[in-house]
C-alpha cells in the first residue's frame, strides 16, 4: 500500500474499534453487520461523505478477510453491505441550470405534483436507479437519521444520504402521503393516484 492508504487504512480501523468499544460487548472479533451499519449511520450524521463510507468498508473489509485467512473469524460482518454510489444518475450533460429546471418542474402544491418533486430529489440526491426509486418502502427510510437502505445485487445492503433537501422534501411528502391511502396502507412510500405502488412506466410518464 501508499503511505497515504495504509495511513487511511489504520484511521479508518482506529475509529472502528474505538466505536466498538463503546458498545456493550463489542469487539473486533465478534462485531456483527448490524454494527457495521449502525457505525455508518453514526458517522453519515456526523457527515461522513458517501467516499469515506466506502473506503471505510474497503479497509474493513481488508482486515476481516486478513481474520478470516488466520481463522480468528468465520465471517466477514461486512461481505453483504454494498459500497455506496458515489455518482448520480441524472445525465451529466445537462446543465446546473437544466437540472434546477426540472427539479422545480413539480408543482408541489398539489399531492400528485409533491410526491413528483419527492422522487426527483432523491433521484438526483441519491443516484438511485429508477427501478430502486419505485421499489422504496417506508421501511426504507430512516427519518431520524435521514438516510436510505437499500438491497443490491447479491443481497448487499448499503447506507444512501438523502441530503438536506431531499430530507426536506420527504418528511413533508411523508407528513401528506396518508392523502393517497384510501383506508388502506401500503409499504411502499410512492404511490400512483390509485393508492398502489408507483412503477417505472408511472414515474416516466409523470416525468
Amino acid at each position: 500500500m501508499q503511505d497515504n492508504t495504509l495511513s487511511a487504512y489504520k484511521s479508518d480501523l482506529n475509529q472502528w474499534q474505538v466505536w466498538l468499544f463503546k458498545q456493550p460487548e463489542r469487539t473486533l472479533l465478534n462485531a456483527s453487520r448490524e454494527d457495521v451499519l449502525n457505525y455508518l449511520s453514526t458517522r453519515y450524521m456526523q457527515g461522513l461523505s458517501n467516499r469515506s463510507q466506502a473506503r471505510f468498508l474497503s479497509s474493513i473489509s481488508r482486515f476481516y478477510r486478513y481474520l478470516l485467512r488466520e481463522k480468528w473469524r468465520d465471517t466477514d460482518p461486512s461481505a453483504l453491505i454494498d459500497r455506496p454510489k458515489l455518482a448520480k444518475t441524472l445525465p451529466n450533460h445537462l446543465s446546473e441550470a437544466e437540472v434546477e429546471s426540472l427539479l422545480n418542474a413539480p408543482n408541489s402544491d398539489d399531492f400528485m405534483g409533491l410526491r413528483d418533486k419527492v422522487m426527483l430529489e432523491i433521484l438526483y440526491a441519491c443516484g438511485l436507479r429508477v427501478s430502486e426509486l419505485v421499489s422504496l418502502k417506508q421501511s426504507s427510510v430512516n427519518q431520524r437519521q435521514g438516510v436510505l437502505r437499500l438491497w443490491g445485487k447479491g443481497n448487499k445492503e448499503r447506507l444512501v444520504p438523502l441530503g438536506e433537501i431531499a430530507h426536506e422534501w420527504l418528511d413533508c411528502y411523508s407528513r401528506q402521503r396518508v392523502i393517497l391511502r384510501g383506508g388502506m396502507d401500503s409499504e411502499f412510500l410512492f404511490l400512483s393516484n390509485r393508492g398502489k405502488a408507483m412503477s417505472r412506466q408511472n414515474f416516466w410518464y409523470r416525468i
